[in-house]
């Protein structure tokens, strides 16, 4: 697959924004009491999978035609990934540039910026399970299929040999056995 350039770039007529706003939360059963004043806030997780997930929402609806959710496929996804590129701020250099496999290029080259793999990683699992918290099925989620899998694996060994970084997985160690005190009966 080519990263670098894409033929079929869809155009919008409205840009998409990420929007910011807060939005304030009804507090759940188990804190509501009557002596209660107190709301919690969503965390940092949740705030960001509400914005992501408008901003695809927003993305859905700016599509030209106009796409409802049950009708978004993984090619939808990946449309809206490669959209998401040009705001990107990770240096990907091309094949033919001299800095290609340099993890600090010396000097300033022509090639573009893109969005990390462990953001696009990260935006496409909060996606998944904003789209199941929506009413939608696992099966059917689109942000799980097989062609956004493929996809986000190519990104990824693509920006490893590009920028000359290592994206292993990083094992779990396993903790320390807790040997218990001898009884001092």
């Amino acid at each position: 697959m080519d990263l670098v350039s894409y033929p079929n770039k869809p155009t919008y007529d409205i840009p998409i924004v990420n929007t910011t706003a807060v939005i304030p939360t009804a507090p759940s059963a188990a804190t509501s009491s009557p002596s209660s004043s107190t709301t919690t806030t969503p965390s940092r997780y949740e705030n960001q999978k509400r914005r992501d997930w408008n901003t695809f929402c927003q993305y859905l609806r700016n599509h030209k035609p106009p796409l409802s959710l049950p009708m978004c496929s993984g090619a939808h996804v990946l449309d809206f990934l490669h959209y998401l590129d040009q705001f990107g701020k990770t240096k990907v250099h091309n094949q033919t540039c001299p800095f290609f496999g340099l993890p600090n290029p010396p000097a300033p080259c022509p090639c573009p910026l893109r969005q990390a793999w462990g953001s696009l990683d990260a935006l496409i699992g909060r996606l998944r399970a904003a789209y199941e918290e929506h009413g939608g099925t696992p099966e059917a989620n689109p942000f799980g299929a097989r062609a956004v899998r493929l996809y986000l694996r190519e990104v990824r060994d693509f920006q490893s040999k590009s920028r000359g970084v290592s994206y292993d997985k990083k094992r779990k160690r396993p903790k320390p056995k807790m040997i218990p005190p001898p009884n001092a009966n």
